[in-house]
């Protein structure tokens, strides 16, 4: 499984969605009223929680935090970096 298959299904089941993980493409919108999945703040923080838990990233400057929460592409870009830098 890769990075943005493992993300995927953490979004779906953080956010508890009843969605298959693979429908959601890399680069869709994750929030808003325009995102197929329509995730909201609360869904942020869920996630951003998941997140923490499963890869020791923190997440807490909020603008930094909503471009990294965009899109798959953008997290496992961010993951990476992270992963790289040692962080």
């Amino acid at each position: 499984m890769t990075l943005k298959d493992e993300l995927k299904q953490l979004i779906v089941d953080a956010c508890d969605r009843d969605c298959d993980p693979a429908t959601i493409t890399d680069d869709e919108l994750l929030f808003g009223p325009e995102a197929p999945l329509a995730l909201d703040s609360l869904d942020a923080l869920q996630l951003s929680m998941a997140i923490q838990k499963k890869y020791g990233l923190r997440l807490t400057d909020s603008k930094e935090t909503r471009r990294i929460l965009a899109s798959v592409a953008s997290l496992a870009a961010h993951l990476e970096d992270c992963r790289a830098a040692g962080a």
